[in-house]
């Protein structure tokens, strides 16, 4: 015969794990707990049923006849007690007793009798006793307790089987209950009161505590990331930590869990994303390297999910205020918690967006970014910021613009402008460069064998062969994404966007979103479709003419505008003058108070309106707006006045014949009009820059440099010519560098020659020098010229008082 298997398999970790040290102590602990409170329970209900039989046996009467004969002697007794405590009939009235028998009769729930199945008003015997009536009643015995038989195995002999019993030995059970009740009293007495710890040593018994926890997630974090495929199953011990119920530590570990378990997954999850498993992969035979890697990639899954869970019961818990049994962690412990919770989310929701449930940590991050805390809802966008500069492909971005999107539609609009704000980190427009740059360089096409046979000799085939191998294999290493790929996302994308931005304008014209509509609709606006750019005109200028919109909107409104008609506008024979008009009208509502940050946006329009269009744009229009930009410059900011001559500088080298502005001779006839609103009519063709004068003694060096420069004609070569880092940078580029944010000259003023400490100036050191040199020849020349003479004076005015008198 075969011998038989051993069917004994190794433990699996699991049940290692279940039986490790501290699981089989916790597990004893419980079971002694069970037993004591068992026995509690029990011995609690044994004294209430002694007490409940005490009490029916004192008030129950007890009845003439016990049905049992197996106890006389006990009859006998209790026949007795009742001839003594029972009332003779004799001392009873007939009427009394005939009464009293009458309500016996009636009292069917009292004299029925139980065990039978009859009805209880049938027909009653006529020779019925009464001390059977009394029979029948039912009432509690004094029997003897039934003994407890223990089944000992049978005998078998000739006759058959005969079972075996044995009557267990009964215990005292009050003897039993006194003695246990002595012993908890013993053990009570026996132990110690629990000391009370001071502050101090409660703070160095929490920071041991600590830094064992410490070193326990540091040796599992070391274990893992030094051979992950093997221990991946520490993963599980390291994520159970997430729960743990010391309350001394129970936050700051769970915290230091939270980031050490998502460093782990940033490190040693795949560069690719895990699927399930088919019925064929499961059946199929396998090395055991690759059952390896099966194994540690489902544990990665599965662990990797049940960690974004947690996280995500946490921010719930926190959300909802509420509070679990366990009362380990506090309520105002919970925002931090949740914090560190969403922190992390957002860490992985950049780092992994190639790997699995991307989409599920998108769903949990996007109403986060619309949430009452300012720092919760900064660090979501900020992520989803990070995460659309550096996708190159476009599908995580694809995913959080569908969220973000039916979002921002069920809130009905109302959600922070940051979420809108998020659009403009997109990297469509660098994509779509790309696409053209790809599209010039077409890839390379490989010679046929015919084509080689009749071009090249044999050894050039040779080495032309090796040479379109090497890079066949290159082009394949690069391993570049599909560009048709990446432009149906991004049109997708777009498309999505463009949804967004137009329902806002269309239902929601008041919303505070408007600013960061008109914003993104700037940057996107050369790639809508060109059959919608008259509506969208139509729609701009509408809202500038309604007067809702602030200063900053209505020139964002003008920046989309002309955004819309230097790309694929150019096509479309539109001559914009109202927005030109628009822009004219509000410059002098620049100042250098709140709207000095609006410049930037004006200095962009302008760029757009008059450089970029400079074909469209007659001589008229730009010689106004150099003259309004000019006293403009007068009244905002240094870095303002900057931008604004920087823009001057290029609007004269785009339109030379604006250099009359700096002749005083008028050209043509009528006067400049400057409150006039139209810049075509206004005449400015007849004034002058005066302004620039004014601008050449401004306190800024940078400021007096360039009105310096734009009066000499603003020339490239020569004395008056600026320094390559002014010249080459932009209006928007100064405006930014000379920024006036930190309240400091920028640039800072050079420091004087400083002086000795010791040296201290005194008397007419303080005074000018010219002054001292005449101060000095006028005192000379009293001391030599005009000697004074006291008595002389004394006697004249002596010799007028007498005349006088």
């Amino acid at each position: 015969m075969k011998a038989r298997r051993n069917k004994k398999q190794i433990p699996s970790f699991r049940k290692l794990l279940k039986t490790s040290k501290v699981k089989l102590e916790n597990k004893l602990k419980n079971k002694q707990f069970k037993q004591q409170s068992t026995l509690k329970k029990y011995r609690k209900e044994q004294r209430k049923l002694r007490q409940a039989v005490k009490d029916a046996v004192s008030k129950k009467p007890i009845p003439l006849e016990d049905p049992r004969e197996k106890q006389p002697g006990k009859r006998i007794e209790t026949e007795e007690e009742e001839e003594e405590e029972a009332l003779p009939l004799d001392m009873m009235d007939e009427d009394d007793l005939q009464l009293m028998r009458d309500l016996g009769q009636r009292a069917s729930f009292l004299t029925r009798d139980l065990s039978s199945s009859e009805p209880v008003h049938v027909k009653k015997r006529k020779h019925e006793r009464i001390i059977e009536k009394y029979e029948k009643i039912p009432r509690t015995l004094q029997t003897a307790p039934e003994k407890e038989l223990i089944h000992l195995l049978p005998i078998k002999d000739k006759s058959g089987i005969i079972p075996q019993t044995r009557e267990k030995p009964v215990t005292d059970n009050n003897q039993d209950e006194e003695d246990e009740e002595e012993m908890e009293l013993e053990e009570e007495i026996i132990e110690d009161p629990i000391r009370e710890l001071t502050l101090e040593e409660h703070l160095i018994e929490r920071r041991k505590k600590l830094q064992e926890k410490k070193m326990h997630i540091a040796a599992l974090a070391s274990a893992i990331l030094s051979d992950p495929e093997s221990n991946i199953k520490k993963l599980k011990e390291l994520r159970s930590m997430l729960m743990e119920q010391d309350p001394d530590v129970a936050v700051t570990v769970r915290k230091l869990v939270i980031v050490s378990l998502m460093e782990l997954f940033k490190d040693i999850t795949p560069s690719y994303k895990i699927r399930p498993l088919t019925e064929a992969e499961k059946s199929t035979k396998i090395r055991k390297e690759t059952q390896k890697l099966r194994e540690f990639e489902e544990g990665l899954v599965s662990q990797y999910k049940f960690y974004l869970e947690n996280l995500e019961q946490m921010i719930k818990d926190w959300k909802q205020r509420k509070l679990k049994k366990s009362n380990v962690v506090s309520l105002k412990a919970y925002k931090g918690l949740a914090e560190v919770a969403v922190k992390s989310l957002c860490e992985l929701l950049v780092a992994l967006s190639h790997f699995n449930f991307h989409n599920n940590i998108i769903v949990l991050i996007v109403p986060l970014m619309n949430d009452v805390s300012k720092s919760i809802s900064e660090m979501c966008c900020e992520a989803v910021k990070k995460l659309f500069k550096q996708d190159k492909l476009g599908q995580a971005s694809l995913g959080v613009i569908k969220v973000i999107s039916g979002f921002v539609k069920g809130r009905n609009y109302e959600v922070r402008p940051e979420m809108l704000k998020t659009f403009l980190c997109l990297r469509i427009k660098e994509v779509e460069v790309k696409k053209d740059t790809e599209d010039i360089n077409k890839p390379k096409k490989f010679m046929t064998f015919k084509e080689k046979r009749k071009t090249l000799s044999r050894m050039q085939r040779k080495w032309k062969k090796a040479e379109e191998k090497l890079e066949r294999e290159l082009l394949e290493a690069e391993a570049s994404e599909s560009t048709e790929k990446k432009l149906k996302l991004h049109t997708e994308t777009l498309n999505i966007v463009f949804v967004t931005y137009f329902r806002i304008l269309k239902k929601a014209q008041r919303s505070p979103l408007l600013p960061a509509v008109l914003e993104g609709l700037a940057k996107f606006a050369h790639l809508i479709n060109v059959e919608f750019f008259d509506d969208l005109l139509v729609v701009l200028h509408t809202l500038i003419e309604s007067g809702d919109l602030s200063y900053q909107e209505s020139l964002h409104c003008v920046q989309t505008a002309f955004h819309i008609l230097s790309g694929q506008g150019d096509v479309l024979n539109i001559d914009p003058m109202k927005f030109y008009t628009h822009l004219y009208k509000t410059l002098f509502k620049l100042h250098a108070g709140a709207t000095n940050e609006g410049v930037e946006i004006v200095l962009q329009c302008l760029d757009v309106m008059l450089t970029k269009r400079r074909k469209q744009v007659s001589q008229q229009r730009a010689l106004a707006f150099i003259k309004r930009l000019c006293t403009l410059a007068l009244h905002v900011l240094p870095n303002s006045s900057i931008g604004i001559l920087a823009t001057n500088r290029i609007l004269m080298h785009t339109f030379p014949k604006t250099d009359l502005l700096l002749d005083n001779e008028s050209q043509g006839s009528g006067v400049f009009l400057p409150e006039l609103d139209e810049p075509e009519y206004c005449n400015a063709q007849n004034t002058a820059l005066w302004e620039l004068h004014a601008l050449r003694r401004h306190y800024h060096p940078i400021v007096q440099r360039f009105a310096a420069h734009l009066i000499a004609g603003a020339p490239s070569e020569g004395s008056e010519a600026l320094k390559p880092e002014l010249s080459r940078r932009s209006a928007t580029e100064l405006f930014e560098t000379y920024s006036m944010a930190a309240m400091t000259f920028n640039p800072p003023v050079q420091s004087s020659s400083s002086k000795r400490k010791d040296e201290v100036l005194q008397g007419d050191a303080f005074l000018n020098e010219d002054l001292n040199q005449l101060i000095k020849r006028h005192c000379s020349e009293v001391a030599t010229h005009l000697p004074l003479d006291f008595s002389r004076y004394s006697t004249t005015s002596l010799r007028r008082r007498f005349v006088f008198k």
